[in-house]
This record gives C-alpha cells, sequence and structure tokens, in this order.
C-alpha cells in the first residue's frame, strides 16, 4: 500500500503540481502564525509548548483522519495517504527553478540565471561568477530535493509502519517549515520573539533529520561514485555548519566528482524584504573549505539531476520489495 500510494503522489505531483502561494501553503502559515502569537509569551518554557501545538497537533489529527477513514475503508486511507503526500511533497516546486536556470545558463544567459536565482533563493546574485551561479544551484537542489522528497519518504513509511499513515510526512514538513518561518523572524527583526523557541525548533528538526539526511547521503553514494561518496562524506561533511547539510552535500559531491562548498562569493545577501519562502537560511550552503572534484560546469547540472533521480528509483524500489514481503507475509 505504501509503495502505490507514494508512485501515485509523485505522478500527481509531476503532473498537476500546487501553485506558488496556493491555498494549504497559505493555510499552514497562517496556522504557525497564529500558534507563535496565542501560545508565546516569551518565556523559555514556553518554547516547547509553541513547537509542540505547531509541529505535532497537525500530525495527531491527519492520524486520527487516518485511522476513521481505514475503519471504514481501505481505499479512502490510501486516498488519504495519496492526498496528503501530494501536499507533502514538493519536487515541482523547485524544479522549475532548476531547469529555467539550466536553460538559461545553455543560452549564455547568466543575467538571467542570476536573476532566477535571486528569485528562487531571495539571494542578491547580481555579481555571482558563473562557476559560483551553478555552485549554489547546485547546492540548494540537493537541500531542496531532501527536504521536499527523501525525507518526507522516511517519515512517510516510519509512520505508515506504525499504522498511522502519513502523520509522519506532516510532522517532518511541519517541522521544517516552523523552524523557516522562526528564523525567517530572527533574521528579518533582528530579533526573535523567542530565542529559546528559535533554538529549539532548529535542534527539533536536527534531530527528526538525522536519519533521513544519512539515508539520502548513503542513496547518493549507492548510484553514484561509491567510494568518493564515502571518502566525501567522512573527510568534508564537517566543513559545513550544519552537520545534515554538510553529510548530504559531502556524498553528492564525491558521488558525481564535484567541487561543493566554500564561503559565499562577494554580492551573495539576503534579501530580507523577501518572504522565508525560498528554502533554507543563507549560510545553509556556506562552508569553511570545498570538497575535491571538478570546479562545477554546466554539465554537472545533469549529472546532478541523474544522480537525484536514480536515489529516487533506488528507494521507489526498496519501498516495492518491502510491500511485496508484507502483502506475501
Amino acid at each position: 500500500m505504501n509503495f502505490f500510494a507514494v508512485l501515485l503522489a509523485l505522478l500527481c505531483e509531476q503532473l498537476k503540481p500546487l501553485r506558488h502561494g496556493n491555498r494549504v501553503h497559505q493555510s499552514v502559515i497562517a496556522w504557525v502564525r497564529w500558534t507563535g502569537r496565542n501560545f508565546d509569551a516569551g518565556d523559555e518554557h514556553h518554547a516547547v509548548v509553541v513547537w509542540a501545538i505547531t509541529v505535532l497537533v497537525p500530525g495527531l489529527v491527519i492520524a486520527l483522519i487516518f485511522l476513521t477513514l481505514r475503519h471504514f475503508s481501505l481505499l479512502l486511507a490510501l486516498a488519504m495517504d495519496v492526498l496528503v503526500l501530494y501536499l507533502t511533497l514538493g519536487f515541482r516546486q523547485f524544479s522549475h527553478y532548476f531547469t529555467d536556470i539550466r536553460d538559461a545558463l545553455e543560452r549564455g544567459d547568466d543575467a538571467t540565471a542570476r536573476q532566477l536565482l535571486a528569485e528562487w533563493r531571495h539571494l542578491d546574485a547580481s555579481e555571482l561568477p558563473r562557476t559560483e551561479l551553478i555552485r549554489h544551484v547546485i547546492e540548494h537542489s540537493l537541500l531542496a530535493a531532501h527536504r521536499h522528497v527523501f525525507g518526507v519518504f522516511f517519515w512517510f513509511i516510519v509512520f505508515s509502519t506504525l499504522g498511522l499513515g502519513p502523520a509522519g510526512a506532516v510532522v517532518y514538513r511541519m517541522a521544517e517549515f516552523a523552524g523557516r518561518y522562526w528564523a525567517f523572524k530572527s533574521r528579518t527583526l533582528d530579533a526573535p520573539t523567542n530565542t529559546r523557541l528559535l533554538a529549539l525548533s532548529r535542534q527539533a528538526f536536527s534531530w527528526i533529520d538525522h536519519l533521513p539526511a544519512r539515508l539520502t547521503a548513503t542513496g547518493f553514494a549507492i548510484v553514484g561514485n561509491f567510494e568518493e561518496a564515502v571518502n566525501g562524506w567522512r573527510r568534508d561533511a564537517s566543513l559545513w555548519l550544519h552537520a545534515n547539510e554538510g553529510i548530504i552535500l559531502a556524498s553528492a559531491a564525491g558521488a558525481v566528482g564535484l567541487q561543493l562548498g566554500g564561503a559565499a562569493a562577494p554580492g551573495i545577501t539576503p534579501d530580507r524584504s523577501k518572504t522565508f519562502e525560498a528554502g533554507s537560511e543563507p549560510d545553509a550552503t556556506g562552508a569553511a573549505g570545498s570538497t575535491a572534484g571538478a570546479p562545477p560546469q554546466l554539465g554537472h547540472l545533469q549529472s546532478v539531476v541523474g544522480l537525484v533521480w536514480r536515489s529516487v528509483v533506488l528507494w521507489m524500489l526498496l519501498l516495492a520489495l518491502l510491500t511485496l514481503a508484507n502483502l506475501v507475509g
């Protein structure tokens, strides 16, 4: 059942991706704002309450609805799995930017590519050299693929195995979203409403993303250059500020023989007038040094696309085998 739910959700997301600024996205923003406004009085101990209500309550509601539907019909439960996965997956939410940037670079239109990167990531990329532009596109795309696809897969399967349906996918996406929202408030207002809430949201998502990040990196190693990916993981993951991101990027760099990491080039600064919708924080892809490998070139964009899709196929095959084993058993 899990395999069919994931497959159908991926097909739906490819054929009919959610529009930017859709009602579901706006509802999630409103929910995070409401919980922060009504349950956060600024005290340190309130941070746990706010985070739990913001992240865990939606997951609990989804689990209860799923259990109710499954009581009446397995088809209704499957339909809910597909719907929730469709809403939480996001391949097409970032892939169109990737494709448009790649097309602009292939035309030699670096100015348009920089503009598209600025729109996507809300960065001032006007002075970014071509090599650095490609590096940033690759790094942000790899992290987006993990958070919108592989991380969702992992927690969906874990909670489904426990009989709680798609609640895991909701908890994962809410944890990532809430942490991103409160971090944006901190960057924009220069003073978070509750510093403990900001720290807790970051730490909680780091824990939640611990296993998915390592499985994503393992997948990249299996479908790419395994030896170099593992070496890169061991040697270079610590270059990045955030451990989970470093493991993913170091493994991917080794898998395709690519140089990633390094300090941001001049001109890469966040545009604080924009919303937080772009994704991770400005320092997400900043590293103390670079991995081994060739400097990023246009051809590496296609290599990274292949790496991600091969990883998707790998995990889908494993999920299919697990589903078959359950059916036979």
